[in-house]
């Protein structure tokens, strides 16, 4: 018998999240999470992306053991903006076991359905910084700590309940070498034909007084793609506390036009493995391998990219993958881990041409209609 347990208690937050440890244990390709950053993820007063947003979350229970969970998600701002009343489902996680699937499905679009929805469509989360789509190719590559990992058979049973594919997300493996003086000296022309200004910073205070504007610049870049909505004033506050801490000054790079900020570029040294090694909890340890993968990095992962959409035919990408390059090489960065970006933007995909690439990991979105 199969018993669903809506999220309520404190007991049953702590049970959907510790579930994914449980499922992915012993896998050497699953980065775990913060525990406490997502137990605040379930609740409105600790996630502001409620204000938006509606929620709930359920847990199936098998022969006494929880064997999966899953949320479902009514993005209200997001089915305004495209006029199509859709529920997400988000943080799908099972067994193999197509009876528990099913059953978490059934529970989620009910929900939904209630809720006047006509379709569902995920994983998705509340925004784009959330985790987003289902790994479908890519199963032994190490992902950064913005990507996902999912048992193979996950595809499968998503798959046999009736959804189909709506959109996938796919990423990239760079190696990290000496930049071509051409690269260089076509750098050079494009910062002085269009008066760029290349910010580069040192100190945290400094980069510090940049990242509200990289949100609102992200804003303005992302307000096209499928997915995204804007972030609000307490999004970002929340946002920018909770990287602060993390983010590296010497590999964040501003481009700047006329005084206004038009690009950037935000890597991090990989903490895939350090995650690992904490094992969900920042203390007592957790804290000092994530300490030490700052040190001697040997892979980045390139967390966010923006463009101001009044200025994509400048060049900017090329200026601003350039510029981190040469902090990359001058600290000792071997290779790049790209985040996702979706399949049909081959233009996004031309600016790693000049580099030794692979493309190794795929994730997708799915959908159904009721």
């Amino acid at each position: 018998m199969i018993e669903i347990k809506e999220v309520i208690t404190n007991k049953d937050k702590k049970d959907f999240v510790n579930f994914q440890f449980d499922l992915y244990k012993g896998s050497e390709y699953w980065i775990p999470p913060m525990k406490k950053d997502e137990i605040k993820q379930l609740s409105p007063e600790t996630n502001p992306a409620f204000e938006s947003s509606e929620a709930k979350f359920w847990t199936a229970w098998k022969d006494g053991k929880c064997a999966g969970r899953i949320g479902a998600i009514i993005n209200e701002a997001y089915n305004k903006k495209t006029d199509k009343k859709y529920g997400r489902f988000t943080r799908y996680e099972v067994i193999n076991d197509i009876e528990v699937s099913n059953k978490l499905f059934e529970t989620a679009e009910s929900w939904i359905k209630e809720k006047g929805m006509i379709g569902i469509h995920g994983p998705l989360g509340f925004n784009n910084l959330d985790n987003q789509g289902l790994l479908i190719e890519g199963f032994d590559y190490l992902p950064s700590i913005a990507s996902v990992f999912h048992h193979p058979y996950m595809q499968n049973l998503i798959e046999q309940n009736g959804f189909k594919k709506e959109n996938d997300w796919v990423e990239f493996r760079l190696k990290v070498d000496e930049i071509p003086d051409k690269a260089l000296r076509l750098v050079e022309i494009i910062k002085k034909r269009n008066n760029l200004e290349v910010i580069h910073f040192t100190e945290k205070s400094e980069m510090k007084l940049y990242l509200k504007d990289v949100f609102h610049l992200l804003n303005r870049a992302f307000d096209e793609l499928p997915y995204v909505t804007p972030f609000s004033d307490k999004l970002i506050e929340s946002a920018t506390k909770k990287y602060m801490d993390v983010l590296q000054p010497k590999y964040i790079v501003v481009i700047k036009k006329e005084g206004k900020m038009v690009a950037f570029i935000v890597g991090l040294p990989s903490l895939s493995k350090a995650m690992q090694k904490a094992k969900g909890k920042l203390f007592p340890f957790g804290f000092v391998h994530i300490m030490k993968a700052f040190k001697k990095p040997e892979v980045m992962d390139l967390l966010l990219t923006g463009v101001d959409p009044h200025y994509q035919k400048l060049g900017l990408p090329a200026i601003l993958i350039s510029e981190l390059q040469q902090s990359m090489i001058d600290n000792g960065v071997k290779y790049v881990e790209t985040t996702g970006m979706f399949e049909t933007n081959l233009k996004g995909a031309t600016t790693w041409k000049n580099y030794e690439h692979i493309q190794h990991k795929r994730r997708r979105c799915f959908v159904k209609e009721f």
